[in-house]
């Protein structure tokens, strides 16, 4: 009894960081560039009260034997990098990634962070930077008098100045991918830190080296599907209940036994 509830209770808990995760990603159905999350689970330790292949008598063996297991834990919960459906905006900055790799973001304090969200804007400089201010790297400044900007499938940026006709140059826009995307750290706003998991970033030009390639004009949507992130949610929901309604009938066998004591 005692172990049926240990098990129930972790899965219980387990059951939580399901709905816990599962709820991130609806929450998140919206957000560009996100990558829905997968809620990864272990039996936990198992005990034998008879191992198989063990003697029943002078000539017989076991062939099964009796193992209890002690519950379930989450072992890990995993980024899931699928492409999400692209979306036209028709704003020049948005920029969609087709394919592997990450725009790189330079934060305050100097470090490289990752991102799939392309929503891009220009600071006060004319530099392009996230919607949080933070600079795309390489760093891209347009001229004041820019009235087209064009940036293709490989990265290549050119404007248009004043009453120019002809476009020029100006920068290039590179991406970056890893041996395990799925081992880098979530920093919040769609932003992605490096670890030893993740591996040192492999940095190139779009459509090249196995890189994705560029869409202007168009943002990758969230990779979560509704109605699956929903049938998760229920399903995890039952489980839990179900768990709970175990811990009951354990607890009610608990009383039982105690009543025989009277």
């Amino acid at each position: 009894m005692l172990r049926s509830l240990y098990s129930a209770t972790s899965g219980m808990l387990a059951q939580q960081t399901h709905i816990d995760t599962t709820s991130n990603n609806i929450a998140n159905v919206n957000t560009s560039g996100f990558k829905k999350q997968r809620a990864d689970f272990n039996d936990l330790f198992y005990q034998a009260l008879q191992y198989a292949g063990t003697n029943t008598s002078n000539t017989t063996l076991s062939p099964n034997g009796m193992e209890v297991g002690l519950g379930v834990r989450p072992s890990a919960i995993t980024k899931m990098f699928s492409q999400g459906s692209p979306k036209e905006t028709e704003n020049n900055l948005d920029i969609a990634i087709t394919g592997k790799g990450f725009f790189q973001i330079q934060m305050p304090d100097g470090t490289i962070a990752y991102t799939r969200s392309g929503n891009f804007k220009l600071d006060d400089q004319g530099n392009i930077v996230t919607s949080e201010g933070y600079l795309l790297i390489p760093q891209i400044t347009l001229p004041q008098d820019t009235t087209q900007v064009n940036i293709g499938v490989d990265g290549t940026v050119s404007v248009t100045q004043g009453l120019q006709t002809n476009s020029a140059v100006i920068g290039q826009i590179t991406l970056a991918n890893f041996v395990n995307p799925a081992g880098l750290h979530s920093m919040g706003d769609n932003l992605y830190a490096i670890t030893n998991a993740s591996g040192d970033a492999i940095v190139g030009a779009p459509d090249s080296q196995g890189l994705g390639r560029l869409r202007q004009g168009f943002l990758e949507l969230s990779n979560v599907r509704l109605v699956e992130e929903m049938t998760d949610l229920i399903t995890a929901q039952r489980a839990y209940e179900a768990n709970s309604k175990s811990i009951q009938t354990a607890d009610a066998m608990l009383q039982t036994v105690n009543s025989l004591k009277r």
